[in-house]
């Protein structure tokens, strides 16, 4: 017996051994063990000790701070009945308030703010770092509201019901401890939750696998459980969906990041819709259930196109017969951004070339009419909410060189007016936006935008900043950032924006050509426009840095790994990198639909001939990366980065990194923390590339 115990400790030693050399600083994904933040700690005194003594960083740090305390910025409203509400930080509320006015004073431009909740007040009475996450309300009177509140930004948070009339949490009222998922009233006194409700409840990704039915009295324990999904679904959820006055309780199973089976709760019984497993669904209007399809769909003889926007005839669906209407089919140039439901009407925002259109459809008389709202052109339109009472709603509108606006618009005449517009940082009028093709690795045609200075010369010394992200279908529109605009325009610097496969520009082709095996296909394509840049004399391998976070932080991972000659600057924010273990970690194993599976071997042979993690090779001429993360990030693990971090420093390439203690996936909890990691960033560009 002793001999066999004996050579399990062994085996368990030699595993542990063989662990440490396969990955040596994998102990650094121990988020907040004693060694791991040490390591942070001195990271961060070498790195901010170097770029807050740059010449640039307390103006830069300075003017970003004044541009996100701004009282001119624009408040932008959720509407509930007859109020608005907002979020909203500035100086004197660093973590923030949540705040209403009456919805006549808002639209006459004069709001009459009432606080609602001060999470900076509730930060110190509980000294917890709250964040808030948002708030979900009990229609139609919106009276109690549940809360969402994270320690630190992550995405998992506390949820407490708030009553707005006395600006109070309610006493014995709702509450679900820390969790991911989410909540949704069914009336005064049910909720449907999906949370961590104890042993099994949890996927492998993180999230709930099991949603619950909750009365008000009861304890969250004896919830009646509604549905149970599998360890290996990315998540379960549950929401109450209305078609005008009328409301379903239904249920949602993930299975994978792209693919969901949906679930309606009626007579006390679960009924599944027939429905692709790719679609997604925008909502019920005039009992017609609004379908957004991912893939050709075979039906009756007919097929509609990946792409397309259709509705279907619900009570048909519940009885188990499929009507189908189309009401949109997207060419090659374009792609559906946003569909938005209001009380008669349906809106789509579309992409056109990667500028937003937007439109309206009505259904009469069993048909869908499309009529447009002339919305200001070459740019990003944004719908921002829409008041569920009536046909109105607020949009927005932006580009490189034109602030946001705020609009409020009808659906039912089309007619819209400016209600705010935001202060312009700097003279848009010195800069042009060009948007340029260029031909990728495989002949495909990928758009980029350059915004820069009208009378640039092309000789290859202007400093350049290239931006990319390239994955879960995210579009990349032209956005205005002040702080670009002051700390990178204006000091004689270019900006480039990356529209490469992955994203949603052109439709779910666009992304599906880099899922999975394909994923090469959107790093050739950031290659291609970065010497494009070159070949142009836009700028030179000199003067070119790129930058981006998350999934782009994993393009930023790769492409100074597989190309470093082009690259003089790199900042990899919030990262993937270690893509044999990203899903191991944290929410990782919800992202295998875009990835694939590491430790499927033939799915790890095309993800090892990128992972950045794994292609770091000794003596290469490695730019000098800015890794920036946060130690409560729940979603990408900053293991991720700590790991790249350790591996280069003993390889001998220097690096900075910095790691925020707090400010989840978004890297910041507070104006003060954004000001700083804007002033690092650019001071760090601005040293690099000659700005």
């Amino acid at each position: 017996m002793k001999k066999h115990l004996l050579c399990i400790a062994l085996l368990f030693v030699i595993g542990l051994q063989t662990r440490a050399q396969e990955d040596p600083y994998q102990w650094l994904e121990e988020v907040d063990s004693p060694k791991s933040l040490a390591f942070v700690k001195a990271q961060n005194k070498i790195t901010f000790d170097k770029l807050s003594q740059l010449t640039a960083y307390d103006s830069i740090y300075k003017t970003s701070l004044d541009i996100y305390n701004s009282k001119d910025r624009i408040a932008y409203p959720t509407v509930y009945g007859e109020f608005v509400y907002n979020f909203w930080k500035d100086e004197a509320n660093q973590r923030g308030i949540w705040r209403r006015s009456p919805k006549t004073a808002y639209l006459e431009g004069k709001p009459a703010w009432e606080t609602l909740l001060d999470i900076d007040e509730i930060a110190k009475k509980d000294s917890v770092k709250w964040v808030y996450k948002g708030a979900s309300g009990l229609y139609p009177n919106y009276d109690r509201f549940m809360i969402q509140l994270s320690k630190g930004g992550g995405d998992a948070a506390v949820i407490k019901e708030f009553d707005v009339n006395t600006k109070e949490f309610i006493e014995d009222g709702f509450y679900i401890p820390e969790s991911k998922g989410g909540v949704s009233y069914i009336d005064a006194n049910t909720l449907i939750v999906s949370s961590n409700f104890g042993e099994g409840s949890m996927t492998t990704s993180g999230y709930p696998k099991q949603v619950k039915l909750w009365k008000r009295g009861t304890p969250l324990k004896d919830a009646q459980l509604l549905y149970d999904g599998e360890a290996t679904d990315v998540s379960c959820g549950g929401s109450a969906v209305r078609d005008g006055t009328t409301s379903y309780t239904w249920i949602t199973r993930y299975m994978t990041f792209y693919t969901s089976h949906t679930f309606v709760w009626i007579n006390d019984q679960l009924k599944k819709l027939t429905l692709p497993e790719d679609a997604t669904i925008s909502g019920i209007l005039h009992n017609q259930l609004i379908l957004n399809l991912k893939s050709d769909w075979n039906v009756h003889d007919n097929t509609y196109q990946q792409g397309a926007i259709v509705s279907l005839n619900f009570t048909d669906l519940l009885a188990d017969k499929i009507s189908v209407k189309l009401i949109l089919q997207p060419d090659e140039f374009s792609s559906v951004s946003d569909v938005y439901i209001t009380k008669n009407k349906l809106l789509v925002n579309l992409l056109n070339n990667v500028n937003g259109e937007l439109y309206v459809y009505s259904f009469h008389n069993e048909a869908w009419e499309k009529s447009r709202i002339a919305a200001p052109a070459y740019g990003t339109i944004s719908i921002i909410d829409i008041d569920e009472f009536s046909d109105n709603f607020f949009f927005d509108f932006e580009n490189f060189i034109i602030p946001s606006t705020l609009f409020l618009a009808n659906a039912a005449d089309g007619t819209f007016g400016s209600v705010k517009s935001r202060k312009a940082y700097f003279d848009g009028s010195k800069y042009e936006v060009q948007q340029i093709m260029v031909a990728s690795k495989d002949g495909t045609m990928v758009p980029y935008f350059v915004v820069a200075a009208k009378n640039m010369k092309y000789d290859g010394t202007n400093p350049t900043l290239l931006y990319g992200y390239g994955g879960f279908e995210v579009s990349l529109g032209p956005f205005y950032s002040a702080s670009f605009g002051t700390s990178w325009l204006e000091k004689g610097g270019v900006f480039v924006l990356a529209n490469i496969r992955g994203g949603g520009e052109y439709g779910p082709k666009w992304h599906q050509a880099g899922l999975k095996e394909k994923r090469q296909n959107v790093f050739d394509d950031f290659h291609a426009v970065a010497q494009n840049l070159i070949s142009k004399k836009i700028t030179s391998p000199k003067h070119l840095g790129i930058m981006g976070g998350s999934n782009g932080g994993l393009l930023m991972g790769v492409a100074f790994t597989q190309r470093p000659d082009l690259y003089n600057a790199v900042v990899c924010q919030v990262p993937l990198l270690d893509m044999k273990r990203y899903s191991k970690l944290l929410a990782g194993a919800s992202w295998m639909g875009e990835y694939g599976n590491p430790d499927i071997p033939e799915e790890w042979e095309y993800i090892k001939a990128y992972s950045p993690y794994h292609n770091l090779k000794e003596g290469a001429d490695y730019p000098e990366v800015f890794f920036y993360t946060s130690t409560r990030d729940d979603r990408v693990h900053p293991g991720h980065a700590r790991k790249m971090v350790a591996k280069m420093s003993a390889m001998g390439y220097p690096v900075f990194y910095y790691e925020n203690v707090e400010g989840g996936h978004a890297g910041a909890s507070t104006n003060e923390q954004s000001a700083k990691l804007s002033a690092m960033t650019f001071s760090y560009l601005r040293m690099k590339l000659g700005s």
